[in-house]
């Protein structure tokens, strides 16, 4: 294998046209590569395939849910629902103990 970056699984990459993607399974049987795209899409290379995309090695995106099928939408919303709800109801209890 010639490649600059010899792939390993759960690294994560970049390609020339910006596409960020992990590598999440090997099979040196076949020479493949199993990629899985942020936006959750996989692929399959072959190693051939591999060294002529030239990835760059990226650190991982601190947006996990990029692969969940979450918008980034419904994600804030129930966060923020929840942790007020919580929050809320610890004040009520604070507030019940000092009558």
């Amino acid at each position: 294998m010639s490649t600059e970056h010899n792939p390993r699984i759960g690294d994560w990459y970049k390609s020339p046209v910006g596409d960020y993607f992990e590598i999440v399974a090997q099979d040196e049987d076949d020479d493949t590569l199993e990629l899985q795209y942020y936006d959750g899409t996989v692929e399959e290379l072959d190693m051939d395939a591999w060294e002529t995309l030239r990835p760059e090695p990226i650190e991982p995106p601190e947006d996990w849910s990029g692969s969940m099928d979450i918008s980034a939408e419904d994600f804030a919303q129930s966060i923020d629902a929840d942790s007020t709800a919580d929050w809320q109801v610890m004040l009520d209890r604070i507030d019940a103990r000092e009558l």
